[in-house]
């Protein structure tokens, strides 16, 4: 079976190499012919551990390929995988389809065979309905091109391990054929035991957002509780590790701090409120407002925090934020916390120096208005307050007293709770962090 992957972004590089290195022959496209020409040479155009070498093996094994050509990709594959992104639009809340709308558009009257579409990109619920009957409509194949939806459930920095050895796969059909070629893709994984979910498609268009929804409310609510600790002189971390040993919770997505950012929950969270206010049930989701609103707050207090430790005004103080990208082990800074609070702390006056193992050319291309050191030593040499915004193991084993050698005053805001506050107070740092006195 010969798979194209429509959309070689983070998603959809990751799924091709994946789908190469499983033995199947694939062809992504995309309409960027910059990035096409990128991934032909073996290269990646962002950081995700582990990709880089199976995209060269899948070039090198000749299984992978590029094209920016729909006519190709119709004639080369059997089954088409959209893995394209739905980015918020910019006038609203509301999930942007128009690049999904296009795959769809632009593929469709090259179908001239039998052909199976399988959406993997995250849509607000009656999406695929509603594409279902476009392909039929536009393909030369009719009813024997067949949509199916099946959400992939990707975390940055884990998106091989995620692909390869996932923890459910899900696809909404009520095509035999359809979920005969699916399970053909995972077959190795439905062997190894994972399960296989077969539901219709409005169902499986809400299992991401339902999860991204869950997950979002989980950190919103430890954030809520860390300004509750702050308020009442009681420690957010020993709290979330009582709450942790009941079964019931559990203590993933306990971590207080910063709060959230990235390229799926803020957007995803806010789609979903948008949908359900078309489908007249806003209600039902209005809580996710007030999710989105302590998750906004985080942002705020890190900055009021830090001021509280340079005596009120950031004027003609020097900051240093230690990270960029709004998690570790990736280069994405989309709706990154640590460069809104740098950003923020910037217009307040003060000169802020950024360093980030992996995403500075992205933050500098984004925000050129602040400053950028090529190591972390450079980043808190002379500074006034150090502020930890995204927990990079670099960052989260510095040694107080190294640091502490270069800075011009001894304090730090740990935005992450990354770090051990006896071990650095020891060192003569005063240390705050969010939820904690």
């Amino acid at each position: 079976m010969r798979v194209s992957v429509i959309g070689t972004g983070y998603l959809g590089a990751t799924t091709a190499a994946c789908l190469a290195e499983l033995g199947f022959e694939v062809l992504g496209l995309d309409v960027d012919e910059a990035k096409i020409e990128l991934l032909r040479s073996g290269s990646v155009p962002f950081y995700e551990p582990g990709l880089e070498e199976l995209l060269t093996r899948g070039l090198d094994a000749g299984r992978l390929s590029f094209t920016t050509s729909f006519p190709e990709a119709a004639e080369f594959a059997d089954v088409h995988l959209i893995c394209v992104g739905t980015p918020q639009r910019d006038d609203s809340g509301a999930a942007d389809l128009r690049y999904v709308n296009s795959a769809v558009e632009l593929l469709a009257p090259h179908l001239t065979r039998p052909a199976v579409v399988v959406g993997r990109s995250t849509v607000p619920v009656g999406t695929a309905a509603t594409l279902a009957a476009r392909l039929r409509e536009l393909a030369p194949a009719d009813e024997e091109a067949e949509l199916g939806w099946s959400p992939e459930f990707l975390r940055e920095g884990f998106g091989v391990e995620d692909t390869l050895n996932p923890n459910r796969i899900v696809l909404g059909t009520d095509s035999r054929r359809v979920e005969k070629v699916v399970r053909e893709l995972w077959q190795k994984q439905i062997d190894e035991g994972v399960p296989f979910l077969v539901t219709d498609l409005q169902t499986a268009e809400l299992v991401k957002v339902s999860a991204n929804a869950f997950l979002a409310t989980k950190i919103s609510f430890i954030n809520a509780m860390a300004e509750v600790s702050e308020a009442a002189g009681a420690d957010v971390i020993q709290l979330a590790e009582a709450l942790s040993h009941d079964d019931r919770i559990g203590g993933k997505f306990l971590g207080p701090g910063l709060g959230f950012g990235g390229g799926c929950l803020p957007k995803d969270i806010r789609a979903f409120m948008a949908r359900a206010d078309e489908l007249g049930v806003e209600p039902a989701l209005s809580f996710l407002r007030e999710v989105d609103a302590i998750n906004q707050r985080r942002r705020a207090r890190t900055i009021d925090i830090a001021r509280e430790l340079i005596g009120g005004d950031f004027s003609g103080t020097s900051v240093t934020v230690l990270g960029a990208a709004f998690k570790p082990n990736s280069d994405d800074i989309r709706d990154s916390p640590a460069l809104d609070v740098a950003a923020t702390v910037a217009s307040l006056g003060a000169r802020v120096t950024v360093y980030d193992p992996q995403a500075m050319d992205r933050a500098r291309e984004a925000y050129p208005q602040l400053g950028y050191a090529p190591t972390m030593a450079d980043a808190v040499r002379g500074a006034d307050v150090v502020l930890l915004l995204t927990e990079w193991a670099e960052f989260r084993e510095a040694h107080p007293d190294e640091i502490g050698e270069a800075v011009a005053h001894k304090r730090i805001v740990d935005g992450r709770n990354a770090l051990d506050p006896t071990f650095w107070r020891a060192s003569g740092w005063t240390y705050r962090a969010l939820g904690r006195q």
